[in-house]
């Protein structure tokens, strides 16, 4: 989903370090002093595995606050150093990153699934395409049974009823993967509307958080919106079939985004590939990474190293907790390659790296 500038250190300016780091004691290794707190902010996408993680930790001696506010807000905290660390869905360039004194890294990938509320219709039993979803936010298609609707889905009664398009209206990491996706297969949508944590929607109203949109749809006749897929399935919202890039059409499914995440290229510079519209038949359209932003001169290293320490703890002890919440733990070397990122990018006051 990112761009060529979009910084992350490279797998492969990193594969010597993390080999060598696998091979040392792992921060995860290390107890955590009695009573540690660490604080942060960002992306709702991932936020039912962040929870997780801190319920888990607190065995291991720490204490996690983070708050779901949007990928949006938490870039602005943690610029603004309100917060130890900040979340978002939207890798930032590696201009951003540098001004901002920041390094970023990913923690899990997600997907983004469609809800609708249309009477009669159940759970993965509409077909759409990319294209007609991008027609719908974009005001040109407008009723449930358009001729376009009715023709993809034949034997499902679709009613003479208006579409009610509802987006984010916080700056939002889910955006930035939905218009990326929206972007990909539609070019008009591209050009007219394009692909950003916030966007001018020519269609449509607005609501706060997956919840917001959640609720809602769940309101509106006619409603569709876009949710991360945990979300979606903890609170048995309706989701769609999408058509992916090799024409067939897929349910959401942890089977489909683990063929979107075994396609990524990995090796790429910014450590953030593309996961958007990947190929093969059984691979969901729309899987993305998330990520976590923090100072690369944090002014309490302490601070710091805890927040690298909680990560380390989840990477070595959550994958199972983020499977069973429909997320795809990364693989095991972009984790080691992560650990070897933090080792050199932060450096604490007196200069000296905070991770050893």
């Amino acid at each position: 989903m990112s761009n060529s500038n979009n910084a992350l250190v490279g797998r492969r300016a990193l594969g010597g370090l993390a080999l060598a780091l696998a091979a040392s004691t792992s921060l995860s290794g290390k107890a955590f002093a009695q009573g540690v707190a660490i604080t942060g902010a960002g992306a709702s996408f991932p936020n039912p595995v962040y929870q997780k993680w801190g319920e888990g930790a607190k065995a291991a001696g720490i204490q996690l606050n983070y708050q779901s506010v949007g990928s949006g807000a938490g870039i602005n905290q943690i610029r603004n150093r309100t917060v130890d660390f900040g979340a978002s869905d939207a890798p930032l360039s590696e201009q951003q990153l540098q001004e901002g004194k920041l390094m970023q890294f990913p923690t899990v990938m997600g997907s983004v699934v469609v809800i609708v509320n249309i009477p009669g219709v159940e759970t993965n039993q509409l077909k759409l395409t990319g294209e007609l979803v991008a027609d719908i936010y974009m005001g040109k298609v407008t009723k449930w049974n358009d001729p376009k609707l009715v023709e993809m889905n034949r034997g499902v009664n679709l009613p003479n009823l208006a579409i009610a398009p509802v987006y984010r209206a916080d700056g939002s990491g889910t955006t930035f993967v939905w218009t990326s996706y929206l972007s990909a297969v539609s070019p008009e949508f591209k050009e007219k509307v394009g692909a950003n944590t916030s966007v001018k929607w020519p269609a449509g109203a607005g609501a706060r958080g997956n919840e917001g949109v959640a609720g809602t749809v769940k309101n509106v006749r006619g409603g569709i919106g876009y949710v991360e897929f945990a979300y979606a399935k903890t609170n048995n919202l309706v989701v769609t079939q999408l058509r992916n890039k090799a024409g067939q059409f897929v349910k959401p499914s942890t089977e489909a985004f683990m063929a979107a995440a075994a396609s990524a290229d990995w090796s790429v510079q910014t450590m953030a590939p593309s996961m958007i519209d990947q190929p093969g038949e059984k691979t969901w359209p729309i899987v993305s990474a998330t990520f976590i932003l923090l100072p690369t001169n944090p002014t309490d290293a302490t601070r710091s190293l805890n927040v690298t320490k909680f990560f380390d703890w989840a990477f070595a002890n959550g994958n199972k907790m983020a499977e069973e919440l429909d997320y795809i733990p990364l693989p095991e070397n972009v984790q080691n390659a992560i650990r070897a990122a933090w080792k050199r990018e932060l450096k604490g006051p007196d200069g000296q790296p905070v991770v050893r």
